[in-house]
């Protein structure tokens, strides 16, 4: 993909090892700007791993990880946000003892140099209508889909080159994931790119561009979402699990 889009996330030979547990064996992926890219694999694969690796949330054992053209391997978290790449975490982690506004402005406290906090904001509570109407509201108290909507919104805030975003429909009912993936589909709209860990993977594929498939820590496939979908190899890479 040399001539190609632009890339913007490059990762090669990434290796995490917890103790003598291998995680995740030589994995690698490539996100071009703009595009929705959705990461799949079985409980166990290694996918929650590789993007803490790709945060530098864990160690690296092996690999390089490069974003927008910047080698950003082995830097911290916080600097890997300001350099423009943030994740929305598994299981939503809001703070629930803060009101939702004060969960967007720790969201923005790391954001790149790019825009006006309080901009930033309101284009947040403008996407995202239901946290306008509860900014004054603790986060605790919101429902699983406005706690995902918050958490994803709070990702937005550092306005990142690209988010990453872990397993959003967890544990939402299949109304409220369908609401969560039309906001995810429409901050593409809005310019954002996108690497998407996901269970559910027909609605993975809808809405991705392209897709990588792990299995025991190592890709085991990889094209673009449709050819996926239409083909019953993922089914088949998901057998590879630990």
């Amino acid at each position: 993909m040399s001539s190609g889009p632009e890339h913007l996330l490059d990762v090669a030979g990434l290796e995490v090892r917890y103790g003598a547990i291998e995680a995740i064996r030589g994995a690698g992926l490539e996100v071009c700007k703009g595009e929705i890219v959705t990461l799949l694999g079985a409980n166990g694969a290694g996918k929650s791993s590789f993007l803490n690796a790709v945060m530098g949330l864990v160690p690296l054992a092996a690999g390089r990880v490069v974003l927008d053209g910047e080698d950003i391997t082995g830097e911290a978290p916080e600097t890997v946000v300001r350099r423009g790449m943030t994740l929305c975490p598994e299981g939503r982690r809001v703070f629930a003892n803060l009101t939702v506004r004060e969960n967007l402005a720790i969201g923005g406290a790391t954001r790149r140099r790019t825009g006006d906090a309080a901009t930033i904001l309101a284009d947040m509570l403008d996407r995202f209508p239901v946290l306008a109407e509860r900014h004054d509201q603790m986060a605790g108290t919101l429902s699983g889909g406005e706690q995902q909507m918050l958490a994803i919104a709070r990702a937005m805030m550092s306005a990142p080159r690209i988010v990453l975003l872990d397993e959003p429909s967890l544990g939402l009912a299949p109304q409220v994931v369908d609401t969560i993936f039309e906001m995810i589909v429409a901050l593409q709209h809005h310019g954002a790119t996108i690497l998407l860990v996901e269970q559910n993977v027909d609605l993975a594929l809808d809405v991705a561009d392209r897709g990588y498939v792990l299995a025991s820590g190592r890709v085991a496939l990889s094209g673009p979402a449709s050819e996926l979908q239409a083909s019953g190899e993922v089914e088949r890479a998901y057998m590879g699990r630990d």
